[in-house]
């Protein structure tokens, strides 16, 4: 049997999640009238402490719409050089809305610093695009923002008349993480994340295990905004019910599961750890990245097509990345682990 490790992009229904989607009343979302898509918008508006939320197909159009909605034409938005919404979306935000991204190196631990935030806003002067919106993505490359780093540079951009946008791609792989921390309950933890920002979007597909589908929240003007721009981008879906069925079950019953997505990254962490020529990074959530190191470095792509033929599959290069979700178990983990050690004989 394959173990995926590529992403948590990867996850299948479950069989109690395809009972509900088949399940799901329907109606035609673009008249507003599919049911399903209904509950779900208004489940997680309700969760984030949101006046609305949008059900969108993919994260990409959810940030796309997000920060067309904040900004007009000529203006720019603050982000990190390894933002998922920066780096990874295509410039959508440049190509569609010309809306500028000023991009800020990151710290080790992922955030922005204040200063370089501060620094980046421009003057209200002819020659610069107008600072309009900080973005910000939680978790980070698997990192999980301190919440006392998160409530600063949201109160910094507020401060400076910033609209604040959150990337919660994985928000509640952030609240679990953080929820561990504090002895809280994850729900809790993200509505307290959220609540931070002006807009939230967050991803079903991913360790929720949903097959398709995010929802971007936040005020009803913002959201009303939004829903325009979804139309110009081509989101509108008709019988939507059946998708948001799924993500609707995944927050009912796929949120606190996360802790043990968690629990085999560090298991799988721990079981790479003293191989000579690796270096891993200790996983905060759900994604572990081991980088080569000297010899090690020339025998990536063996190694990857090694584990291709154990049936194990990961991405990367020089830095591999894998991410555990529902669809690996303890015994997935541990086949990794071994068919690594055994490719370095170690």
């Amino acid at each position: 049997m394959m173990v995926d490790l590529r992403s948590d992009t990867v996850t299948r229904p479950t069989a109690a999640m395809r009972a509900a989607m088949l399940g799901a009343p329907l109606g035609d979302d673009v008249f507003g009238a599919d049911p399903s898509v209904n509950a779900l918008q208004e489940k997680i508006a309700g969760m984030l402490g949101f006046e609305a939320a949008l059900f969108v197909p993919t994260g990409t159009q959810s940030n796309l719409c997000a920060i067309l909605a904040h900004c007009q034409r000529g203006d720019e938005y603050i982000v990190g050089q390894m933002a998922h919404c920066y780096r990874w979306e295509g410039g959508g935000a440049a190509v569609f809305g010309s809306v500028q991204p000023q991009p800020l190196n990151h710290q080790p631990d992922g955030t922005l610093a204040l200063a370089d935030i501060e620094a980046a806003i421009k003057p209200d002067d002819a020659h610069f695009a107008r600072t309009r919106l900080l973005a910000l993505e939680n978790t980070l490359g698997g990192k999980l923002l301190p919440f006392d780093y998160v409530k600063q540079a949201t109160a910094l951009a507020k401060s400076k008349d910033l609209s604040r946008h959150l990337d919660g791609a994985r928000l509640f792989n952030a609240a679990v993480a953080q929820a561990a921390q504090t002895g809280s309950n994850p729900l809790d933890e993200a509505r307290r994340i959220a609540q931070c920002f002006d807009s939230v979007s967050v991803c079903f597909s991913k360790g929720l295990g949903a097959p398709v589908g995010s929802a971007l929240c936040g005020s009803r003007e913002f959201v009303a905004r939004a829903h325009r721009i979804r139309k110009m981008a081509g989101g509108g879906m008709r019988q939507a019910g059946l998708l948001a069925a799924a993500a609707s079950y995944a927050l009912d019953h796929h949120v606190n599961r996360l802790a043990q997505d968690h629990a085999l990254a560090r298991h799988l962490a721990d079981g790479l750890a003293g191989i000579e020529g690796l270096q891993v990074e200790a996983p905060q959530t759900n994604i572990v990245f081991v980088d080569l190191t000297g010899e090690a470095r020339a025998q990536s792509a063996a190694l990857l097509k090694h584990l291709a033929g154990q049936g194990i599959e990961a991405t990367g290069l020089y830095r591999l990345r894998f991410v555990t979700h529902l669809d690996v178990d303890t015994g997935g983990v541990d086949r990794a682990v071994a068919a690594i050690r055994k490719f370095f004989k170690a």
